[in-house]
């Protein structure tokens, strides 16, 4: 009866086994499938010109206003979900962290985290696009800065799950030792608790970064897209994502290349963020 039974198990371990082994080579393939495709399209179409002509010149021109406008709406949503996002999430981990409203919060963001990106663009399209065009005699107000708001919108839940999980990782050990010497609490959290979680928050905000970095659906509702150079965020802004989806509208076989390229390019952007990502964890795991 005892072997039977222990028999029965090792089938069902092999079989479990077997088929995580199988899930996990399906997804490395497609994964390897998609880098592959991405980068023998996209290679091709690397040039000088890529980084130094505009998306005006359409079939002879390349993806320097969208690069410069990319960068610039991502450091602004940064900028501006950064700071709310560490708060919020040592707000819940010191704070509030078994209180009903902490509770609340994190059920919240856990909604805002899953929430659809072109939902989030929506939304800022009706507070902040529209309201905009009261000042321009009903013109439609696309912005580089509405981009940006849409961006941090999709940024900001990533920052504040990261940050709580990141300061109750911290071993409890430190937050007594630091209030027995009679520190305030404020003190403990930002000299003591924030110092030993300040590479996972690192890590958090190049995670939020790398999501934002091929976002497009919210920015067609933002900041539309420019052919022309734009460093104001109060005007229309391309981006690399929009100016992908617009070359892969177009049948033109050159433009076509231009969209692998950006394409590229994103993606070599994702992955030395996820290298460094993996770093900065690493050291922090390493650390005493």
């Amino acid at each position: 009866m005892a072997s039977s039974i222990h028999t029965r198990r090792r089938i069902i371990n092999v079989v479990a086994m077997l088929l995580s082994g199988c899930a996990t080579a399906l997804g490395l393939i497609f994964l390897a499938w998609i880098l592959w495709v991405t980068l023998k399209n996209g290679i091709g179409a690397l040039s000088p010109r890529l980084f130094t002509k505009i998306t005006a010149y359409a079939d002879e021109g390349g993806l320097s206003n969208a690069i410069v406008g990319s960068l610039m709406m991502d450091v602004i949503a940064l900028l501006i979900c950064t700071p709310i996002g560490v708060l919020a999430g040592t707000y819940l981990a010191e704070y509030a962290n078994r209180s009903k409203l902490g509770a609340t919060i994190r059920f919240l963001n856990d909604i805002l985290l899953s929430a659809p990106s072109i939902v989030l663009g929506l939304f800022v399209y009706v507070i902040i696009v529209v309201p905009m065009s009261n000042f321009t005699h009903g013109a439609v107000s696309f912005s580089g800065i509405a981009g940006a708001v849409a961006l941090a919108l999709i940024g900001l839940p990533v920052i504040v799950r990261t940050t709580d999980e990141m300061l109750q990782l911290v071993p409890g050990t430190l937050r007594e030792a630091a209030l027995s010497l009679g520190i305030p609490q404020w003190k403990v959290t930002v000299q003591v608790l924030m110092r030993a979680a300040t590479s996972g928050i690192v890590t958090g905000v190049l995670l939020a970064l790398a999501r934002l970095a091929g976002e497009t659906a919210p920015l067609l509702f933002t900041a539309f897209g420019n052919n022309f150079m734009a460093v104001n965020p109060l005007d229309k802004m391309e981006s690399l994502p929009v100016a992908i989806y617009q070359y892969t509208n177009d049948p033109s076989p050159s433009l076509h290349a231009i969209a692998w390229a950006g394409a590229l390019l994103i993606t070599l952007f994702v992955l030395a963020l996820s290298l460094l990502t993996r770093l900065l964890f690493a050291r922090k795991k390493g650390s005493p």
